[in-house]
């Protein structure tokens, strides 16, 4: 099949994305660029690039593919690149203090990078609690890693959940705030006031030098990892980047038989 040399330059194609939420790049420092002037199209041109794919479509789904090929290797590659470090922070990965864990007398340690408003957490998140379930003898670790686009609300709930997790009702409180879709300060509040937890008391701690150093630490850990959206997950040395229960199963399967 014939194709045109300047396909590449169609502003057509959808992109298509890892089941995971990515971290909003930002750049605070860069000096701002000048507009750029406008880039006139020939109408001859473009309504033969329109025939063209109206007469051949498939050509839209093959760049597509190319395209989720290119990110998934990408993704691969940045995993790989991770695996690498865990070893250097393997103390700040498993055994961080202000982490909850749940089966802590576990011989073989998942950790779980999410946000409260992440909607590829949310996806994941009845996995997960079924494999703390089914799994006594794998721990896990929870690490709010707040990406920083989903508003205010991730940071009160991480707050929150330290708060519920000082009551011993963390599972419970993180499996709620899970399933609201998307969650609101409402939301939490509501939690909170259902279990004795005054939401001014969380107002307050969300403030603290403590708690901003933990998320901050949180952020600073993922991006030693290669990081750069949630959920993310760490089995061993293995990172399972995204919302893929299938290869979490495969990774703890793995780690509990000593691969």
């Amino acid at each position: 099949m014939r194709r045109l040399p300047l396909l590449t330059a169609i502003g057509l194609i959808t992109l298509l994305g890892l089941a995971a939420c990515k971290k909003a790049e930002t750049a605070p420092s860069a000096p701002p660029v000048a507009a750029q002037p406008e880039i006139k199209v020939d109408k001859a041109f473009g309504d033969k690039v329109r025939a063209y794919l109206l007469q051949n479509p498939q050509v839209l789904l093959e760049v597509s593919q190319a395209l989720e090929a290119k990110q998934v290797a990408e993704a691969q590659a940045a995993a790989e690149a991770g695996r690498r470090k865990i070893p250097l922070y393997r103390a700040r990965l498993d055994n961080d203090s202000r982490d909850f864990v749940a089966n802590p007398n576990g011989r073989v340690t998942v950790v779980e990078f999410y946000d409260y408003n992440c909607t590829y957490c949310k996806m994941i998140a009845p996995e997960v609690m079924a494999l703390i379930r089914k799994n006594p003898d794998v721990r896990f670790v929870f690490k709010d890693f707040t990406l920083g686009q989903f508003g205010p609300t991730s940071e009160y709930a991480a707050a929150a959940a330290r708060l519920l997790y000082q009551k011993g009702l963390f599972l419970d409180g993180h499996q709620e705030m899970m399933s609201r879709k998307p969650l609101t300060d409402e939301m939490v509040d509501d939690l909170l006031e259902r279990n004795g937890i005054s939401p001014a008391k969380v107002r307050a701690l969300e403030q603290t030098a403590e708690q901003r150093k933990y998320l901050a630490d949180v952020r600073a850990l993922a991006a030693e990892l290669g990081l750069d959206g949630t959920p993310a997950f760490v089995v061993g040395e293995t990172v399972v980047p995204g919302a893929d229960p299938e290869r979490l199963r495969a990774a703890i399967a793995s780690a509990l038989a000593g691969r």
